[in-house]
């Protein structure tokens, strides 16, 4: 089987790993975890999100901890779902942002109360500012492989979605397995439909470890010649949708499958293993062991 010879990994622990954990933590914690990661070698790190903390009490002090992050090699990034947080993420010199629409009607009403098409043309505008102001956007897409509130998605509506987001100008699109349900074969048919109009280039994968399948389908997604993977360090985040599950998957578990493959992924395990044995401790969990 042949996989690719390097892969980037996008470390989302600060953003979506810790919006989803009970403990809310303070700006020079959420500092010293960010420059933590960049010290591993990561380069590309989600460091938080420009929404209100009345909806993500987790990512209030986003501003704060961008003002106080040291430049590195690492690019960080933020999310932001609207043209205000993109106004902050301006106002804080963030050089990359991230946009999320959702593969189901159903999820895309409960979590932004809009529709999809909605959702996208509200992106449009936020995409084109930010572009006018030399900021890269990334585009998420959530519920792929299925939603919690309608089941089962269509894998057509996943491209379509994935290319009017390139259509906007994102440079690439994570393709979100929000609960975690995905098994290979899944993951086989979702892709095998997107790659008929999209470059693997263009993807990357964002698999929750719910039921222990993440491991599986970012291998099956790698020998299908996808060469980025979301991952959170210690594997920060719960999924709201299965009480007490794990939710995104650990970031040393994917640099345990890329060793074992002897794929390049520029990361430094024992600086990875002290930045997480500091970030559980932190937030009064387990440390984390694979």
């Amino acid at each position: 089987m042949s996989y690719p010879s390097a892969v980037k990994i996008v470390e989302v622990g600060p953003r979506d790993g810790l919006q989803n954990e009970s403990v809310s933590l303070d700006v020079a914690t959420k500092v010293q975890l960010v420059h933590g990661l960049a010290d591993t070698g990561l380069t590309i790190i989600e460091a938080g999100s420009f929404v209100s903390p009345k909806w993500v009490p987790q990512m209030a002090g986003s501003d704060d901890v961008f003002n106080q992050l040291s430049p590195s090699h690492a690019t960080y990034t933020a999310l932001t779902p609207n043209m205000r947080g993109l106004e902050r993420a301006i106002e804080c010199n963030v050089k990359e942002i991230a946009v999320f629409a959702a593969a189901s009607e159903a999820f895309s009403q409960k979590n932004i109360n809009c529709s999809i098409d909605e959702s996208l043309e509200k992106f449009k505008a936020v995409t084109q500012k930010a572009l006018d102001h030399n900021i890269a956007v990334r585009g998420y897409i959530s519920c792929v492989a299925g939603c919690p509130y309608q089941g089962e998605v269509d894998y057509k509506n996943v491209r379509s979605i994935a290319q009017s987001l390139l259509d906007m100008g994102c440079y690439e699109i994570s393709l979100g397995d929000t609960i975690g349900v995905a098994t290979p074969a899944v993951t086989e048919r979702l892709l095998s439909e997107l790659l008929k109009a999209i470059e693997p280039s263009k993807l990357a994968m964002h698999m929750h470890d719910t039921y222990g399948r993440a491991i599986d389908n970012i291998k099956q997604s790698l020998a299908m010649g996808i060469s980025t993977i979301d991952s959170s360090v210690a594997g920060l985040g719960g999924c709201p949708y299965a009480k007490g599950a794990s939710g995104n998957v650990a970031t040393e578990k994917v640099i345990a499958l890329l060793d074992e493959l002897d794929i390049v992924h520029g990361v430094d395990l024992q600086k990875l293993t002290q930045i997480s044995q500091f970030i559980c401790e932190k937030l009064g969990r387990p440390v984390f062991t694979d």
